[in-house]
């Protein structure tokens, strides 16, 4: 396979756009001019904030940022930064003045593709964990660069500054927060659709149903660690559904196929950083289902052991490409711009499968 080298760039861009757009703001407060050269100190100050910058996410993803605080003189960049649903966070603290603030977001790997496009025109330097790069147009080793978004803040009633990260569903905080947990519950396993924030009987149902699994109360559903319990929770293997896990130490990528009995399906690409497990979201009750990984390197290149790429297939034959995809055409896959993959049948009779992935 040689397909690793440009799936990732694809898939961090984030090409499963449907119903999602970065931000929804207005313009900056006009005192917002010029940033002074010492951006590494503000962005590391904690004196008491006069007009605090926070980030507000209204989307049904856990997401993580990054802040870029640009001026003609100086660039910096402080990342990462957890925003569950329906919360907000102040990523930067004190009275800010810069020509432009810019934001990098993604939803976590535990969703496989992020929904949010990576476009913005700038490219800031980031890195792994907690960060903060001072000059951030010239990335030094072990950072990477990355698409920041320039956005506007609105200066809310407390005097503060709020950006939201926004669907084009346009949920209210409640809503957002049931979508979050509808969309966690499919991923884990338990039908909750459709995802759209809305409670209903079925979504009770799953969410009583992932609480008794896992020895949890009712009122743990409130708790503002929720949705930590329930990433926690899909990432671990699971007694029912596909569950891939990767013991390499490097990336994994991964898709899965369905066959109900009329069409089959594919579906990919879903992103496994080493030492995690993934729940895809396989929806219905398909007759048999399929599985490709293969593990690829810090530069998206297929991994090779004794000059054979590491991945893990079979012999059913179904149509993949490069970037994010789902095709229900199986046949002639070349001339439809896929490529023919081998993946390996799933025997899920015993009610759940972990495929774990292992270098040789």
């Amino acid at each position: 396979m040689t397909q690793a080298a440009t799936r990732e760039k694809a898939v961090m861009r984030g090409r499963d756009q449907k119903g999602s757009r970065l931000l929804r703001s207005s313009r900056l407060n006009p005192i917002l001019a010029t940033l002074v050269a010492a951006a590494l100190l503000l962005l590391a100050s904690r004196r008491p904030a006069s007009a605090d910058l926070k980030l507000c996410n209204r989307m049904s993803y856990v997401i993580e940022a990054a802040i870029g605080i640009d001026d003609k003189s100086a660039t910096a960049t402080r990342g990462w930064f957890r925003i569950d649903p329906a919360m907000c966070r102040v990523v930067l603290q004190g009275t800010l003045t810069a020509d432009r603030i810019l934001l990098n977001a993604h939803a976590l790997p535990v969703y496989g593709a992020s929904p949010l496009p990576q476009n913005g025109s700038d490219t800031l330097c980031v890195a792994p964990n907690n960060f903060v790069v001072a000059a951030a147009r010239q990335c030094r080793p072990g950072q990477t660069p990355a698409p920041f978004t320039q956005i506007n803040p609105t200066k809310a009633d407390d005097g503060n500054l709020v950006a939201y990260l926004a669907e084009d569903s346009e949920y209210d905080d409640d809503q957002a927060r049931l979508a979050g947990i509808q969309r966690l519950l499919g991923i884990g396993g338990y039908d909750a659709s459709p995802i759209d924030g809305v409670d209903g009987p079925k979504t009770q149902a799953a969410l009583a149903a992932f609480l008794k699994s896992r020895g949890l109360s009712a009122d743990v559903a409130q708790s503002p660690n929720f949705f930590t319990t329930m990433v926690e929770a899909v990432q671990a293997p699971s007694p029912t559904g596909l569950t891939w896990c990767n013991d390499t130490p490097h990336r994994v990528m991964a898709a899965f196929g369905t066959d109900d009995g009329k069409t089959v399906m594919s579906r990919g690409w879903y992103r496994i950083e080493p030492g995690k497990c993934l729940h895809p979201d396989v929806t219905g009750q398909p007759k048999r289902i399929f599985s490709f990984a293969e593990a690829v390197d810090a530069d998206n290149r297929t991994i090779r052991f004794k000059d054979k790429p590491v991945n893990w297939g079979g012999d059913s034959q179904l149509c993949t490409r490069d970037s994010k995809f789902e095709t229900g055409e199986q046949g002639e896959c070349g001339n439809r711009g896929f490529a023919t993959t081998g993946f390996a049948a799933v025997d899920l009779s015993s009610g759940g499968k972990t495929l774990r992935f292992a270098l040789p």
